[in-house]
């Protein structure tokens, strides 16, 4: 089992209710939208999705609804992030059971693991399905490095890791990854700020935030970069910048979620104890996104470049 990496693969954000539960009714509207965009994977529980505030049960219902919902049209990914790796591969096994196609991975949380017991963390999880890994490396706000010496034993070690989502916001590391493993080890950028620059070096896709509110835009920036249209690429992202700033702050999820409702796929219903935007923090968000919407470009037919 594998899968293709290439492409943009959404950080979907959880949609809940007044009451506190699963609004899989507007979750639906949202994930049909970024189909219609010509999204290549779907990420589930991630950061964006709050997965830290979610069930097990939460977790397998959106796993199950949302593969449903695609009907095999893109791979369904769901983040794995534990604190012990009994957890992790409890979780790998629910993931598994629930039809998922692949599994996002951090180091172990809470805990500030040494690299041999990050690498041990991962190898045990990976061991313990044949779903493939992607593994998250996002050290600036994990505070957990895993390093190209690190990869080398685990990808030795362990067919199934296929991926990194490269967070480490040092463009450079795509190079340093692909001169070390070449196409052993699939790159997608992590960082929305970095996004374009980063497959213009190589990567092979996109785990995007703001792609949750705007995601033809994100698509038609990948697909013009990758058809070699890269100052189509470049006007749409130099628009999209003040957007995509929204996803490195510690709000990005009600950043995010509120882009969402002007563009009418999402609420901005948050599980506390996250809260709604209030006061300057929401007026400031506010004022960039009608901004950017008061200019927001005409896309080129993209979808088949």
């Amino acid at each position: 089992m594998s899968i293709n990496w290439n492409g943009v693969f959404p950080a979907v954000t959880t949609k809940f209710k007044e009451d506190d539960t699963l609004d899989l009714d507007l979750f639906a509207v949202n994930i049909k939208a970024q189909l219609d965009a010509g999204v290549h994977g779907i990420v589930l529980g991630g950061t964006l999705g709050e997965a830290s505030t979610l069930s097990d049960a939460e977790k397998s219902s959106l796993t199950r609804y949302t593969v449903e919902l695609v009907d095999g049209a893109v791979p369904v990914l769901i983040n794995i992030a534990e604190g012990t790796t009994t957890g992790a591969i409890a979780a790998a096994k629910r993931a598994e059971e629930d039809g998922a196609a692949g599994l996002m991975i951090l180091p172990p949380m809470r805990y500030k693991a040494g690299d041999a017991e990050v690498v041990a963390y991962f190898k045990a999880v990976a061991n313990s399905t044949k779903l493939p890994l992607m593994i998250y490396n996002n050290p600036v706000d994990y505070k957990i490095e895993v390093t190209l010496d690190m990869f080398e034993e685990l990808l030795a070690a362990c067919p199934n890791i296929e991926a990194v989502k490269e967070s480490t916001r040092d463009v450079s590391n795509v190079t340093r990854i692909i001169n070390r493993f070449g196409d052993r080890l699939q790159i997608l950028c992590g960082v929305d700020t970095l996004a374009l620059e980063s497959l213009l070096m190589g990567a092979h896709g996109w785990v995007a935030g703001l792609v949750c509110a705007f995601p033809a835009e994100t698509v038609a920036i990948y697909q013009l970069q990758k058809a070699g249209r890269i100052k189509e690429a470049i006007a749409i992202y130099r628009w999209f910048l003040p957007l995509l700033e929204l996803d490195i702050n510690p709000k990005l999820v009600q950043n995010i979620k509120l882009a969402e409702v002007y563009t009418k796929i999402g609420s901005e219903a948050v599980r506390p104890p996250r809260l709604v935007l209030s006061g300057e923090e929401r007026a400031h968000v506010v004022s960039v996104i009608e901004k950017a919407l008061a200019v927001r470009p005409e896309l080129p037919a993209y979808k088949n470049l």
